[in-house]
């Protein structure tokens, strides 16, 4: 940002909830954050959106509230073992799946912007918001220029920076400059 702003540190936005969940394993206390922030407004409503928009009709299992219930009481003990996360469902999964699919590696929704940015449309759209107007009363856009740079030239993965950053802008461009 062009100038320091004041608010609070990523680690007090969400103090309270952790001090609720204190004492209970680590995973157990990311689970129940989930649950509350992450899920609702992230990844169920991609899953929702792009079922709909390709008129699938989708379900996910995993939170039905009886599962659910079920799933709560299983001990830490059972969810994990050493590096091994999910470890009562992979075992149940080894015993009634087919290998390739009790095996597959878990996917999600990957969009693969760290190879977009690297591409001469993108690179050049991202680069012209970055020297913008908007750029330049919000952001030092030297630094932008620098971290896009980086990327493309393969130095550092930026695309999480450079997406945010992106993102604010065009966000601006709609709302307030439209």
């Amino acid at each position: 940002l062009r100038r320091k702003k004041e608010g609070p540190k990523p680690n007090e936005l969400l103090k309270k909830e952790y001090d609720k969940m204190r004492g209970l394993p680590d995973s157990d206390q990311m689970q129940a954050l989930d649950l509350v922030y992450w899920l609702p407004g992230d990844i169920l409503l991609k899953a929702d959106k792009m079922s709909m928009a390709h008129s699938l009709e989708v379900r996910v299992p995993f939170l039905d509230k009886d599962v659910f219930e079920v799933a709560r009481r299983i001990p830490h003990s059972l969810k994990t073992k050493k590096y091994t996360t999910k470890y009562v469902l992979r075992k149940v999964a080894d015993e009634y799946l087919p290998e390739q699919v009790a095996k597959k590696k878990k996917l999600g929704f990957p969009i693969p912007i760290r190879n977009w940015f690297k591409e001469e449309d993108w690179y050049q759209q991202i680069k012209t918001a970055f020297t913008g107007e908007t750029a330049a009363k919000y952001f030092r856009t030297k630094r932008l220029v620098r971290l896009l740079e980086e990327h493309r030239s393969g130095r550092e993965d930026n695309s999480r920076k450079i997406w945010t950053v992106y993102a604010f802008l065009v966000w601006h461009q709609v709302f307030f400059e439209a």
